[in-house]
This record gives structure tokens, sequence and C-alpha cells, in this order.
């Protein structure tokens, strides 16, 4: 049937219509996808490349400021300084000889060192930056910066590394910080993972050991992106870490100072104790060495000069170092008798040289004897008879309960590092470590501090605090963290009777400030300061009937490391005692001689605040004190600024 025109024309209508329609769509979809290629290419382009890339955002951890270390008046003693190192990259650097080659031309390095580096570098991997030096001069370091375009790899960069101003006076106490090694990792058993940064370092011994975790701080992070190589292209983000806590130690640096000074070249220790709050105002262990070496890699050479110092500088004798602490003892023995009601004040016994003790003879320091003794004088005069009479009644058991109660025999809780116990032996103690059994020989050489009694400087200093205040003085060595006083206990009453630790004083005094008494000559001539001690020699060698028949060889006449250890304790002043110090030198052969004008004198230093007026020693002494003061390499006194002290 043939079509009308108007049926034509509406058919060609709905096909144009159908055609516009079918446009339509098609032009939105197009104009969609340009639209959407557009914001993808375009406004996008950065985030979909960096997502192209694959796991290209990164994140880098910021090594942590680590926290100060300040003495009790807010001088730093472990601090920061800057660091000028570089490093080499071997993914940025390309060919690394001809980069080293440049490098030799800029900062010092033989054959051999270039050889090491690298090795060094070619061992790493490619996108691990490699140290190139630390503590770069500034001309070094500057040089390298603008030689920067011949230097692919190369980036300089400016750091914080540690730096101890007072080098070997804090040494022991403090110890070092150094670079994390494998072994240390393998000890530890989820360690932090800004330990195993480049060069991180942290606390190897020492309060920096013990300390390390308020010491080190949080980490930083930054955000990166970086290529499928790894290569960093641009940082995105820094949130920087937090640096370290800033602790205030209860020492003085002052004192420190003299301390170790005033031991010069002797192999010793020293302890300085405030009784009132356990604060540990100086502890000092000689020879010192410089902590700085070991930040910077002490060489093999230096290190094996350390080691091999028959002096042993490395040891800590503080508190690491047990001697047998020979008649500095005789203050527990005799509070044993006094507590047990076995002797008292009256208490007398006859001294004539020796005792005979199961087929053996005793000696006393004294060949000739010192006739009838009692407690005040048996300290005075320091006799061995009276204290072997004193064993023999009072018996090891309560002997040894007594030193534990005095601070000997205890590991003291101290941030740090191999805090020895010493030994206050009994029966039980005998059997166990030897398997035998007590014998009354074994009590009466430990009734004058021989035998198997062993304790370190820090446990005399403790002993000779509490004999002075008859309180549980407990030593500290933190006063501050951050600001924050550290709270100080208050100290438990010894229990022990006021009139006996009356009489252990009055013997103590009489030490010092009597004609008679054995550390006579270290009487300090200011009433106010008045001091109480007590000399001790302890052997390090037995001496045979035949040696002693003859006639006991002088110290003098024996090698140095066959000589007996000098030792002394005291407190001061003695009607109001605020300190109280122990010194021990090492073969020093006489606790009279030696140790108690070192004790002396560092005790008037702490009692002064600084170097004492010469009218406090015997007038016969003054001019020798005084050139002695003048050679020492003492520090400067303290800004009212509390700024670092420059040596005078």
């Amino acid at each position: 049937m043939r079509k009308s025109p108007k049926d034509v024309l509406d058919s060609v209508r709905a096909v144009t219509r159908r055609g516009i329609l079918l446009g339509a769509i098609q032009a939105a979809v197009i104009g969609t996808l340009a639209w959407r290629l557009r914001s993808m290419q375009i406004e996008h382009a950065d985030e979909y490349r960096m997502l192209s890339d694959g796991n290209s955002i990164k994140f880098r951890l910021l090594p942590p400021v680590r926290g100060l270390i300040h003495d009790r008046n807010g001088i730093v003693i472990a601090g920061n300084e800057q660091n000028y190192r570089a490093t080499i990259t071997r993914e940025l650097a390309g060919e690394i000889e001809p980069v080293v080659e440049r490098l030799r031309h800029l900062v010092p390095m033989n054959d051999a060192q270039a050889a090491e580096l690298i090795a060094n570098i070619e061992k790493r991997s490619a996108i691990t930056p490699v140290s190139i030096g630390e503590h770069l001069s500034w001309s070094e370091f500057s040089s390298i910066a603008v030689n920067a375009p011949a230097l692919p790899g190369v980036q300089p960069e400016s750091v914080l590394s540690r730096v101890y101003p007072r080098q070997g006076d804090f040494a022991h106490v403090l110890g070092y910080v150094g670079r994390v090694s494998d072994y240390d990792l393998s000890k530890m058993e989820n360690p932090d993972p800004v330990l195993m940064l480049p060069e991180f370092q942290f606390g190897k011994v020492g309060a920096e050991s013990k300390l390390e975790p308020i010491l080190r701080g949080k980490a930083g992070i930054r955000k990166v992106e970086v290529n499928a190589a790894g290569r960093e292209m641009r940082e995105l983000s820094r949130q920087e870490g937090q640096q370290g806590a800033t602790v205030q130690m209860t020492l003085d640096a002052g004192l420190q100072n003299y301390a170790t000074q005033r031991l010069g070249e002797e192999s010793a220790a020293a302890v300085v104790i405030d009784v009132t709050n356990g604060d540990i105002m100086a502890i000092a262990s000689n020879p010192v060495f410089d902590p700085n070496l070991f930040v910077r890699g002490i060489s093999s050479a230096d290190y094996r000069a350390l080691m091999e110092h028959d002096h042993r500088p490395l040891a800590d004798k503080t508190v690491q170092g047990l001697y047998p602490p020979g008649s500095t003892f005789k203050m527990v023995s005799l509070l044993a008798g006094l507590e047990a009601g076995i002797i008292n004040e009256g208490t007398s016994f006859f001294c004539n040289g020796g005792l005979e003790v199961s087929g053996r003879r005793f000696h006393c320091w004294s060949r000739g004897g010192h006739g009838h003794v009692s407690a005040v004088a048996s300290l005075q005069k320091s006799c061995d008879v009276y204290y072997y009479e004193v064993a023999r009644a009072v018996g090891i058991d309560r002997i040894a309960e007594m030193a534990r109660r005095l601070g000997i025999g205890v590991e003291h809780d101290l941030p740090m590092s191999a805090i020895a116990s010493g030994i206050a032996p009994d029966r039980a103690w005998k059997q166990d470590r030897y398997g035998q059994p007590w014998v009354v020989g074994d009590s009466l050489n430990a009734a004058i501090g021989q035998g198997f009694v062993l304790a370190s400087p820090l446990q005399l200093a403790v002993m000779c605090a509490r004999v002075a205040t008859g309180r549980q003085v407990v030593p500290r060595l933190v006063r501050a963290i951050d600001g924050i006083p550290q709270a100080v206990p208050e100290f438990a009453d010894l229990g022990l009777s006021d009139r006996n630790l009356q009489i252990t004083r009055r013997g103590m005094d009489a030490v010092v400030n009597s004609a008679a008494g054995s550390g006579a000559r270290s009487r300090i001539m200011n009433d106010d300061w008045r001091m109480a001690g007590k000399t001790g020699t302890s052997q390090v060698r037995n001496i045979t009937a035949a040696e002693r028949a003859r006639g006991v060889t002088r110290n003098d006449q024996l090698p140095w490391n066959r000589r007996d250890h000098a030792l002394f304790v005291c407190y001061a002043p003695y009607q109001a005692p605020r300190y109280a110090v122990s010194v021990v030198v090492e073969h020093g052969s006489g606790g009279s001689t030696v140790a108690a004008p070192i004790a002396r004198d560092i005790m008037l230093y702490a009692l002064a605040g600084g170097l004492p007026p010469l009218t406090a020693y015997p007038d016969s002494q003054r001019r020798q004190i005084d050139e002695m003061h003048r050679n020492m390499r003492l520090f400067a006194p303290v800004a009212t600024s509390g700024q670092e002290r420059t040596r005078a």
C-alpha cells in the first residue's frame, strides 16, 4: 500500500528524533570520558603517577635529640654538639671509584681508608647511605657542599652527636654512647626501630646505658616519595621527634673535678655522700679516660693502651672494685659486740702483739702490742687483738648481720654498670661457696676486715654515713628528670642503740683528733668542720712466719702490685654530720699516710664548697697544700648564671 506524504513525513521525524537522542547519549559518554581523562592526566596527575609506581610513599625515621645530663648546679656534663658529616649513596653515585677519588682531594683519606670506604659501600644496599666521615671540620664540610655537582650521591649533613665537656671527670659514672652493633641488637627482644638507623648512638655503659630509655627520646617521621628504584623524589611531610629527658644528677662537677685531681696518678677511688639525703656528691675512679674517644670511634692503639694499663683505667673501682676493707671494718665488729651486749664501753682486752688460737698465732699490726685497750681506744689505736677477742665472743653471724645492716654485702640500686654486692661472709656463705665449715680463724680475720670480707668504696661510704646518722642512708644519683625532683625517701632508723653509736663515733673522733690516733696527721684545724674517721690497711699477700721472724718487708721494698691497699673513711662535721667520704688507694701501702690525707682534702672541699682556706690544714702542711692546689687542673668556680665553667 502506498504511504501518504503525511505518513512519510512522520516516519522521517521519528528517525531524526532517535538519531538526535542516540547522538546526545554518545556525546554525553564521550564528554564524561574526556572529563575523567583530563582529571586523571592534569588535575590528579601527581597522585596517579605515585600510585603507578606502586608503594612509592615511604616513611623514614628521624633520630631524636638525646637528652642532656646536668650536675646538681645545672652544669652540662653530657651534652650534644654539632657534628658535620657526609654520606654517600651508591644508587645515586653511579661509578664509586671516581667519586671517592674526588673526595680524597677534599677529605684526608689514605689508600687503605679509600679502599675500606669503597668496600663498605659495595657491601651495603645501593640505596643505603654510607658514612664518609664524622666530625668533619667546617672547611672539609663546606668544600664538599661547594663541590656537590662533581660528587653525585654525596650528601653533607649537619647532625648532633654526644659530647662530654668534662672529658674524664665523669667517665666512669656516666659511661659513654656508641654506635649500635649487631651484638647490641642481638641482646634485645624487640629493639626500637630507631636503633637500626645508620650511625645511631645509644648508651653503652654507665648512666648513659642505665638511663637509655629516658635519654633516647622518641623518633620523628618523614613521609617521602620514592621511585621504583627506591630513590627519594621529594619530602611530603615531616613530624619532628621528641627530645630525650634532661636528667639532673646529684653530682657536683667542682667536687668531682677536685676528687679526680686529688687522686692524681694513683689507682684509686673516692666517694662522697650527703648523709642527710643520700645524694652522691662525687664518685671518682682513677685513672680516668676520655669518653669522647668512644663516641667518635676509638682507635685500636688507644684502646690497647687502656686495656694494657696496669692501673685499669676502664674499670670503675667505686662500684666494681672489691677490696678487703681492713681496719675500716672494725666499726662493724665493734657495733656487733656492743649490740649483742657482749662488750660495753668499759670492756678492756690486753694486747701483747698477738693472740694464740687453735695453735695458730694471729698477729696485731703493732708487734710490741698495745697493752690494755678499751672500746674507744680500740678504734683510736686500731688494735687487732681487741677485735680478735670480740670475734671469738660474738661470732661471725652477728658480725655479718651488722655488716649488711650498715650496707656491706648489699648491692645498692644506682644507674651504674656492674655494681658489685661485696661479701659479708657467714657460716652459711662459706658452706655454700666452698663446701667447708666455718672455723674460728675465719672469724678473727673477718673481724679486722680481712679474710673473706670484701667491700666496694661505695659500700664503705654508705657504712660511714649510717654510722654517722644511725639511719639507713640510701645512696642516689638522680636528682631530677625534666625539672621534676625525684622523691627522697625518709631513711629508716637502723635500730641501733644511740649509746653504742656514740661509743663508735667517739672512737672515730679519737682516730683523727687525738695525738695517738692513727689518722692524727689528717686532722682538720677548723673546729666547725671537725672530722671523725678510720684508717685501714689491707694485705694483698700472705706474710710467712719466716718473714715475720726476720722482719716484715716494707711496702716500699715490694713491687707495686704486692703492696697493701690504703683505705680511709670519715664523716664531718662531727657534731652535725653532713658528708661521708671513703677513699681506697690500690697498693697505696698505708691508710694513715696515703688514703687519709686524700679523704681529708676532699672532705674539706665539700664542706667549703670550693678550695678551703689554708688555715683548715695543720700549719706544717699549708705550704705543701698550697703548692698542690696551684698545680691542679681545676675548673673555675660555678658562675651565677649556671653556665658551663672553663678550666682556670
